[in-house]
């Protein structure tokens, strides 16, 4: 970069102009709620707001493998929130998450409701809740463990990292489109190392570290993120490969993906989700 456009930074940074990118009318520096707007309660036990990003899929995941396994009292209402039009400033929403982020979640089958959020801290709530996906032996728990909270330190530089420069930000910038390039194939380095040893992240069991790191990872092997699969030669992870083509081939994964889902194909769309059956209402009217 010459000296004419390098960029010299203030000496105290003001918030004069938008951010530019795909998400510039979104990002400001300052929390809390933009408008007023009551979060909608249906009947089911659990209310999950949310929209099917990576972090959303995680937890609509998480719930459609509990109802696969009969815990009918993990039923939800699955509500849309369009964060491209600013519903998670909302009042309601930031009510249930601060951070205006989704996935957010209520549940109404204690009193009073318990509000969670951050999408590790909503998948270990529903594995501890309902006794599935988290091993109760110490050390395969721990090793469980120890891959989710791996997701949540290390996505971000996928997502708000590598995702921003490569695909969303308003110019490509050479030095940062490399330098989380770097990290993420390191990431997937890892991964394929430990998926080397086992069958799944924690060990031979399905657990909520292969739900939190699928819908990031796995999906960036099957290119379905960023549209980055021939640039980071994601075929040369064997071993995630294995992991994400047998994640993905499980129904309840399926169908997690399809719930509040606004892009693809209309059959792996439902916009929002209330009872079991719209599964099959919403695959027959998108034929």
């Amino acid at each position: 970069m010459s000296q004419e456009t390098e960029y010299v930074p203030p000496k105290v940074w003001t918030w004069e102009k938008a951010s530019g990118g795909t998400f510039a009318n979104i990002n400001r520096p300052i929390a809390g709620p933009t408008h007023d707007k009551t979060l909608p309660v249906g009947k089911h036990p659990f209310q999950l707001y949310s929209l099917a990003t990576p972090n959303g899929v995680k937890v609509t995941v998480m719930f459609e493998e509990l109802l696969a396994l009969g815990h009918a009292g993990a039923e939800y209402d699955a509500w849309l929130i369009r964060i491209g039009d600013g519903d998670q400033f909302g009042s309601g929403f930031v009510e249930v998450n601060p951070n205006s982020k989704i996935p957010a979640l209520m549940d109404h089958s204690v009193s009073p409701p318990i509000r969670v959020f951050e999408s590790g801290s909503i998948l270990l709530y529903l594995a501890e809740t309902f006794g599935e996906f988290l091993p109760r032996d110490p050390a395969r728990r721990t090793e469980t463990l120890n891959w989710l909270f791996w997701q949540m330190g290390s996505a971000p530089y996928l997502g708000g990292g590598f995702g921003h420069f490569y695909a969303y930000a308003p110019t490509r910038i050479e030095y940062a489109i490399d330098r989380f390039t770097m990290e993420v194939k390191r990431q997937l380095d890892v991964l394929d190392r430990r998926l080397a040893e086992t069958r799944y992240l924690g060990g031979d069991e399905y657990t909520i570290a292969d739900i939190a790191n699928w819908p990031w990872y796995g999906q960036l092997a099957l290119n379905r993120v960023y549209d980055a699969g021939e640039f980071l030669q994601v075929h040369e992870y064997e071993n995630v490969q294995r992991w994400a083509r047998e994640i993905d081939a499980r129904p309840a994964v399926r169908r997690g993906r399809m719930v509040n889902r606004t892009f693809g194909a209309p059959t792996e769309q439902l916009h929002e989700r209330h009872d079991a059956s719209d599964f099959e209402t919403n695959t027959q009217d998108k034929r």
